[in-house]
C-alpha cells in the first residue's frame, strides 16, 4: 500500500509541478510558434503516458497485493488482442509527436526568397558576424586566410568580397519583422549559435555552412549562447543579439566597416607615435617599462592587437568608467588625448618598437601548485603565457605581476567585465573565479613569471 501511495504522489506532485514551475519557456520574440506548440503536443503526450502508466501501476499493486487465502497468479504468456491495442495506442502517440516536428522541419528548411542574409562565425570562445554589401552576395573565404589581419579569412582575390560588412564584436543587430538566413561558420571546433527567444538553432561544424532562418517579432536584446561543448571555456561563450526597428538597424548597420574599409587601414606610424607617446612617458616611462609607484603597467612586450583593444574600450567607455576602478578612471581621460583610430595605432607602433626589459617579481607564492592551477589559464593564454589573439587573451608572461594581480581582483569582484559592451572582460570575470582565493592568484602569478 505505501508503494502505491507513493506512486500517486509522484504523479500528484510532478503535474502541480509542470503547472506551477515558474522555470518555463522565454516570452518567444520570433515566428517560430510551431516550436512551442510542438514541444507542448510532446508534453500533453508523454503526461498522459506517465500518469496513466503509474496509476496503473498503483492500482495494480492494491488490486493485485498478496493477501491470505487469496487466489494465485494467474500465468498467461500471450495476450493478442491486448499487444494490438498497446500497438496501436503506441503508434498513435508516437505519430502525434513526431508529426508536428516533420511539419516543423518541412518550414524551417524552406527559407523565404525575401530573406536577407547574415553570417554567424564562431570560435573560441566568441562571436562575429558579416552581413553582404550593396551587392548582395557574400564574398568568398578560406580557414587558411584567417590571420590578426583578417579575422574572418575574407579571399581578397574575391571582388564579392570587397564590400562584405564586417562586425568584430559578438553583438549582432537585425531589423524587425524581416525574414533573415542566419549562415553558420565555425574556424576551430563545433559551436552551435542559439538565441532561446528565437526557438532555432543548429551546429556549427568545421568545414561547413549550416543555416536556419527567422523573422524577429519584437524589439529587444536577446543572449545569443553557445549550446554545443566547446572547450573549457564554453559555459561564458557568450553574445548578443539586437532587434532594432529598421531606421536603427540602418544606422547600425552603416557604421559598420566593409572588409575593404578594414584593409585599407594602415599600419601605425612608429614615428608619429613617438610624439603622442611622449605624455604617457611621465607614467609609464620612456620605454614602457611601466612604474608601479604610478599604477602604471609595463606595455612594451604586450600585443599590438590588445593595446589597441584596451586604448579603444577606454576612448569608448568600456573601460575605466566604474565608481570602484580608481585607476582605470585615471586612465581614461588620458586616452582620450589619442583624436582617432590612426592616432591609437601610431602609438601602438611606437610601444611594439620599444626594447622589452623583465621587470622584478612583487608577489610571491608557490609557483609549483601556480603550475598546476595555470593549466585552465594556459588553455586562452598559451602554455608560455605568451598570449594568443584568435582567443582573445593578451600576453602574461614578462609583464607587471602587480599589475596582473589587481586586475584579477578587478574582475573577481566586478570593477572589470561589467559594461555590456566589454564582453572579453564579462568572459574573464568568470573565469577569474576558478581561482579560489588570494594564495591561489599569487600561486598561479608566482609561477607565470617564470615563463
Amino acid at each position: 500500500m505505501a508503494i502505491a501511495i507513493a506512486l500517486i504522489l509522484l504523479v500528484v506532485g510532478t503535474v502541480l509541478f509542470h503547472f506551477l514551475s515558474p522555470w518555463w519557456f522565454t516570452p518567444i520574440a520570433s515566428n517560430w510558434q510551431m516550436m512551442d506548440e510542438t514541444v507542448n503536443v510532446t508534453f500533453w503526450v508523454t503526461g498522459i503516458v506517465f500518469v496513466a502508466v503509474n496509476l496503473f501501476l498503483a492500482w495494480c499493486v492494491v488490486r493485485y497485493r498478496h493477501r491470505k487465502g487469496g487466489d494465485k497468479a494467474h500465468y498467461e504468456p500471450e495476450n493478442k488482442k491486448l499487444e494490438w491495442w498497446l500497438t496501436g495506442i503506441t503508434s498513435v502517440g508516437i505519430a502525434a509527436m513526431l508529426a508536428p516536428g516533420l511539419a516543423v522541419w518541412a518550414k524551417f528548411v524552406t527559407v523565404p526568397d525575401d530573406a536577407s542574409v547574415v553570417e554567424v562565425l564562431g570560435q573560441q570562445w566568441t562571436w562575429s558576424y558579416r552581413f553582404p554589401g550593396k551587392d548582395e552576395n557574400l564574398g568568398k573565404t578560406d580557414i587558411r586566410l584567417v590571420s590578426i589581419d583578417n579575422p574572418f579569412g575574407m579571399d581578397p582575390q574575391d571582388p564579392a568580397g570587397q564590400d562584405d560588412v564586417l562586425v568584430a564584436s559578438p553583438q549582432l543587430h537585425l531589423p524587425l519583422d524581416r525574414p533573415v538566413k542566419v549562415l553558420l561558420r565555425s574556424k576551430d571546433v563545433n559551436h552551435q549559435f542559439a538565441v532561446p527567444q528565437f526557438r532555432v538553432k543548429m551546429d556549427m561544424v568545421p568545414g561547413m555552412v549550416t543555416y536556419f532562418w527567422l523573422t524577429p517579432t519584437r524589439t529587444g536584446e536577446f543572449d545569443a549562447l553557445c549550446e554545443q561543448l566547446c572547450g573549457i571555456a564554453h559555459f561564458a561563450m557568450r553574445g548578443r543579439v539586437v532587434v532594432d526597428e529598421q531606421t536603427a538597424f540602418d544606422s547600425w548597420l552603416d557604421a559598420q566597416p566593409t572588409y575593404a574599409a578594414t584593409q585599407a587601414e594602415t599600419a601605425g606610424d612608429a614615428q608619429a607615435g613617438q610624439t603622442l607617446f611622449a605624455t604617457c612617458t611621465a607614467c609609464h616611462g620612456t620605454q614602457a617599462e611601466g612604474n608601479r609607484e604610478l599604477n602604471a603597467p609595463k606595455l612594451a612586450g604586450q600585443g599590438k592587437w590588445y593595446l589597441v583593444r584596451q586604448l579603444q574600450d577606454f576612448r569608448k567607455g568600456v573601460r575605466g568608467t566604474h565608481q570602484s576602478d580608481t585607476y582605470g578612471q585615471q586612465m581614461a581621460p588620458f586616452a582620450t588625448l589619442l583624436a582617432d583610430d590612426k592616432a591609437v595605432r601610431d602609438v601602438v607602433a611606437y610601444i611594439a618598437s620599444l626594447p622589452e626589459t623583465r621587470p622584478a617579481p612583487t608577489v610571491l607564492g608557490d609557483p609549483e601548485r601556480g603550475k598546476s592551477l595555470y593549466t585552465t589559464c594556459s588553455a586562452c593564454h598559451g602554455t608560455d603565457g605568451q598570449g594568443i589573439w584568435a582567443t582573445n587573451a593578451p600576453r602574461l608572461s614578462n609583464m607587471s605581476d602587480w599589475y596582473l594581480q589587481r586586475q584579477m581582483h578587478n574582475f573577481r569582484e566586478g570593477i572589470r567585465g561589467k559594461h555590456p559592451q566589454d564582453f572579453n572582460g564579462a568572459q574573464m570575470a568568470s573565469m577569474a573565479r576558478v581561482l579560489a582565493d588570494e594564495r591561489a592568484i599569487n600561486d598561479v602569478l608566482d609561477y607565470i613569471h617564470t615563463l
